[in-house]
């Protein structure tokens, strides 16, 4: 999450939406921000409202917009899935290894998801306390130019971006029932 002030942003750190390499273009520039640890990184905007609620007074509050980037579904969930498969978790609750796409897929799609596919929802991480989409501006991961173009103009700042955090290959198939159900949640 990093706060700009004088432009009146606060780029929300959405998980599996090159979220790292924005962030580190961007810190450079930003008034404020939070890295480490990630679970603070990637701060909902629920959690903005409510954190930032006892720091900043409600007119620096309201005079701020939020930014944050989603991803198309079933790309969002192979991301995580891939991530998962990393050697350094092999063995752990989250670990996605010796699991299908598809299985990972119907967990996640669960009421009780199982550790694996326990990835939230972006849907969740753009919502504000209520539930409603509670997000300013929001982009397509899909769309990068359109991202840039409008962080350059709001920043004034040059935005390059250069790949990180890059999850493992791995083979990525669902059903065609599967899928329906999905893009339906």
């Amino acid at each position: 999450m990093l706060v700009f002030w004088k432009a009146g942003l606060v780029v929300l750190a959405t998980p599996k939406t090159g979220s790292e390499a924005l962030q580190e273009a961007l810190w450079p520039h930003a008034d404020m921000g939070i890295r480490f640890p990630p679970y603070y990184r990637h701060m909902t905007r629920a959690w903005f409202d409510k954190g930032w609620a006892r720091i900043l007074t409600r007119e620096d509050r309201s005079r701020l917009q939020t930014f944050a980037i989603v991803r198309e579904p079933i790309s969002w969930l192979a991301s995580w899935y891939r991530y998962r498969l990393r050697d350094d978790i092999d063995g752990q609750a989250t670990s996605t290894k010796g699991i299908g796409f598809a299985t990972f897929v119907e967990s996640w799609l669960s009421d009780a998801p199982e550790p694996f596919a326990q990835v939230g929802r972006q849907s969740r991480f753009c919502a504000g306390a209520d539930g409603v989409p509670a997000v300013d501006h929001l982009f397509a991961y899909e769309a990068p130019t359109a991202i840039r173009i409008f962080l350059e103009t709001r920043l004034d700042i040059p935005v390059r971006t250069t790949l990180r955090n890059v999850s493992p290959n791995a083979p990525i198939a669902l059903s065609d029932a599967l899928e329906a159900r999905l893009r339906v949640e």
